[in-house]
């Protein structure tokens, strides 16, 4: 089997074009186009007790529809901000379809966020509804005080007091045309970390994020009508969207969805690989490496055939280890919360392990130098994507609400992507780390203020700096340098203590996995904590242990 492999790049990189029309709603004209043959398939689930489900674009659709007219009915207007906090259930595709025809503005987020997380995210994009499930209905319930523009909040499953999901359905019908809204309206915010700050807002359009989409789907990860495609990611980020959405929907793909819930699990997924026909597959580097590392043997998979990866850097060890046990390549990826796949390398093309790839058709991008001028081969500078004289189809509107993000993002030319890296003679591209202090650990991005905030409130914490630490398995991991307020002495208690008290105030996922206490941090003549210098201690750390 096979998909729609690029052929000669060069030509199809010179000849490929999208646009996105004056009007446009995805759910009605793309969706719903492969919903016309009732019995074809658009998603195998598989719940948390091993149950499957086979679930068509027809029902999907018919149950979207149900969605929008319960939104539209509960009092939500094209533009309002809908709260998605789910797990990998059904529902959540149901409700992202939903707001998309409904014309409101789905707001995903992980359920791994906590009470305060939750609360900064309703009351940032000032979400008219949140709708949960059960498990986190309690995080919600605890914070809508503090929540003045939340009308109301729905439950997948039972909660006392709350607006029950089924029961709001059954209520509506599923008679709802298409809204032939402008392909310029608001469609999605995602939160996305940064150097200083609580997460920015990401806002994507109706036309220029889904179509954009048909890089990622049909170039990169290569689907067709008959493929199942798998991608490891929570629904709370932009992965989730790009691969388990947009990108194979719009190629008429399925797509294989494991409620796996709690820590990766590795011997499970490798199962999931062997038991069903999943012919396309997705994963951060720090998966594949813990399939590699726990499976001695030859996988028996039933019909994978091609493997993707981004997020963080493949390197050519983990290559190896996966085409041992499955004799595929992994072909590596990039592109931010922000857009699409924008960097890759395709099938067919020369492979060259750890590199970004090249650029996307669609998309010019180039390293740049703070000026905006190019830079020539193997010299480092910003890695940008070019928006004049034209703005890629995929590339997100503006960071909602920040117009220092945005000025800082958008320069002349050039939307600059934070990114450092250079390109080689071949026109491949080499990341080499970002430009600012966000740390990308496991792929998840994590800013350090948003760490170095929560460690502040704890009594025991004079100062902090937190930045990312070399690490084998995760690419990186969170350590934070800590200064002690007077009355405290250093221990593996307190660090241990630190590391709970920062567990439990926000994302599990962002916790200092070390902790390490100094008399004073490093810091400019003008007193700013220099973060750079404690990354370098890191780096010259790992290096001495290798050593």
């Amino acid at each position: 089997m096979s998909g729609y492999k690029i052929g000669d790049y060069h030509e199809t990189y010179r000849t490929f074009r999208l646009e996105a029309p004056e009007r446009f709603n995805w759910a009605y004209e793309v969706f719903d186009r492969w919903a016309n043959d009732p019995s074809k398939l658009a998603m195998l689930w598989v719940g948390n007790d091993g149950v499957s489900r086979n679930i068509t674009y027809r029902e999907l659709s018919d149950r979207s529809k149900l969605v929008a007219n319960m939104l539209i009915a509960r009092g939500a207007k094209p533009g309002d901000r809908v709260f998605i906090m789910l797990p990998r259930i059904v529902e959540w595709w149901e409700i992202m379809l939903g707001c998309i025809r409904s014309q409101t503005v789905s707001a995903p987020a992980t359920t791994m966020l906590t009470a305060r997380d939750v609360s900064y995210r309703i009351n940032e994009s000032e979400a008219k509804i949140a709708i949960t499930d059960s498990e986190n209905a309690d995080k919600i319930k605890s914070v809508i005080d503090q929540c003045p523009s939340l009308d109301e909040v729905i439950v997948v499953g039972e909660a006392v007091g709350l607006s029950k999901y089924e029961d709001l359905l059954r209520s509506v019908s599923n008679d709802l045309p298409n809204p032939n809204n402008l392909s310029s309206d608001p469609m999605m915010i995602f939160f996305t970390s940064g150097t200083t700050g609580n997460p920015k807002m990401v806002l994507h359009t109706h036309a220029s994020y889904p179509v954009g989409q048909q890089i990622t789907g049909k170039f990169w990860i290569d689907n067709g009508p008959e493929d199942l495609h798998w991608t490891l990611a929570d629904t709370g980020w932009a992965q989730c969207a790009w691969t388990c959405l947009f990108a194979p929907w719009n190629m008429g793909a399925a797509v294989f969805i494991w409620d796996q819930r709690g820590k990766f699990d590795a011997e499970g997924t490798v199962q999931m690989l062997e038991r069903y026909p999943i012919t396309t597959f997705f994963a951060v580097p720090t998966a594949y490496r813990m399939i590699v590392i726990d499976t001695k043997r030859r996988m028996n998979t039933k019909a994978l055939r091609h493997c993707v990866s981004g997020g963080e850097p493949v390197t050519p060890e983990l290559i190896e280890g996966w085409k041992r046990i499955t004799g595929l390549n992994i072909w590596e990826g990039f592109g931010q919360t922000e857009g699409v796949l924008c960097l890759a390398t395709f099938p067919g093309m020369l492979y060259k392990p750890g590199s970004m790839g090249v650029a996307a058709p669609g998309f010019i991008m180039a390293v740049v130098d703070q000026g905006g001028n190019e830079l020539p081969d193997d010299v480092e500078g910003e890695l940008a994507t070019r928006i004049s004289p034209e703005r890629p189809v995929g590339l997100f509107k503006e960071y909602w609400r920040n117009v220092e993000a945005n000025t800082k993002a958008f320069r002349g030319d050039w939307y600059y992507t934070g990114d450092r890296a250079y390109r080689d003679s071949d026109g491949y591209f080499w990341f080499v780390g970002r430009a600012d202090d966000v740390i990308n650990s496991s792929s998840y991005r994590i800013g350090p203020s948003e760490v170095e905030s929560v460690l502040h409130e704890h009594d025991a914490v004079a100062e902090s700096a937190v930045v990312a630490s070399p690490d084998d398995m995760r690419g990186n991991i969170v350590k934070a340098f800590v200064v002690l307020t007077e009355g405290y002495m250093a221990s593996d208690e307190l660090a241990s203590k630190l590391q709970e008290y920062v567990r439990s105030a926000t994302a599990p996922y962002k916790y200092p996995r070390e902790i390490e206490f100094l008399e004073e941090l490093p810091k400019t003549v003008s007193g700013k904590i220099r973060r750079n210098k404690l990354r370098e201690r890191e780096i010259e750390r790992k290096i001495r242990e290798f050593e």
